[in-house]
């Protein structure tokens, strides 16, 4: 099983031409009001790729109609609490050639209390997986807590801030990063350097290194794989490192390959960012086999 412990936003995703500069005021061509957060994403990535995922976490009263949608993509939501504040939230926009400008205020993923946590984690036994991100508050607590229980931690340290380098993160399996994130870790900018320098620190941990539209890397110890990116047509990159990371997991999680698994995650990403909308850009299992 996997246990997806995470934020769940709702998102408001504005169209522009460009990013709002300091000092100007810009319309918008388009707006939707839709599902979102890393965890949210990731937990729908990972149940449409057919993993058994369940996603713990919380939202305000005002989210409801956010986890009836995680409900229906097939993720179990019974670990996923209400709190008094609102659900978390991101302002993103989109400019004309795909990319995105996001503002993230926590909300209720900034409520989970260290009870919480225990009771959701006391559900899952030696070998399950944990997946964290880094939208809500007390990741290291889960991660000691995880660890004592012998579940697999899988950690995208997303959004960086420094704090992480604060984290336990000789406990994580396998750290998931993009080069950004893992500038801010190590230090280090070239995809060698930071394989070199993560094996160094965090000796028994995987790296799962995103480069975009340069592909991905997985390094652990002497193995090495390497997946090239598909040649598409972007049209919306928000949920493609979800996309990726729940494909990903769910590949190891149905005891395929490294290989097998980087594979099936560059696909999903593929079709995902062709496609306008985040949670809603995520492919379903059938497109991703129809593609390989």
């Amino acid at each position: 099983m996997v246990l997806n412990f995470g934020s769940v936003n709702i998102d408001y995703v504005y169209a522009v031409d460009h990013f709002v500069r300091p000092g100007e005021t810009t319309a918008s061509t388009g707006r939707a009001v839709t599902l979102g957060g890393k965890g949210a994403n990731q937990s729908i990535a990972l149940a449409y790729a057919g993993a058994d995922v369940h996603h713990a976490g919380k939202i305000g009263a005002d989210g409801e109609p956010y986890k009836a949608m995680l409900n229906d993509a097939g993720v179990n939501t019974g670990l996923l609490c209400t709190s008094p504040e609102p659900t978390g939230h991101a302002v993103i926009q989109v400019n004309s050639i795909g990319e995105n400008a996001i503002i993230l205020h926590a909300g209720a993923n900034a409520d989970i209390t260290m009870d919480e946590v225990d009771r959701a984690l006391e559900r899952f036994h030696r070998n399950d997986i944990l997946l964290l991100q880094n939208e809500i508050n007390d990741i290291p607590h889960i991660m000691e807590k995880a660890a004592l229980r012998g579940l697999h931690i899988f950690f995208n340290a997303a959004p960086y801030a420094p704090a992480v380098n604060d984290y336990p993160l000789h406990l994580v399996d396998t750290l998931i990063v993009n080069e950004t994130e893992a500038g801010g870790i190590t230090g280090k900018r070239e995809p060698d350097d930071i394989i070199a320098a993560v094996a160094a620190h965090y000796p028994d941990t995987a790296l799962l290194l995103t480069l975009g539209s340069r592909g991905s890397i997985y390094a652990r110890g002497a193995v090495r794989a390497y997946e090239p990116a598909r040649k598409v047509t972007v049209a919306y990159t928000t949920a493609a490192g979800d996309t990726f990371i729940g494909y990903f997991i769910a590949a190891l999680e149905a005891n395929l390959s490294v290989t097998d698994g980087l594979k099936r995650a560059t696909i999903a990403a593929g079709i995902s960012v062709t496609r306008k909308g985040a949670s809603v850009s995520i492919p379903r299992k059938q497109e991703v086999d129809a593609n390989s």
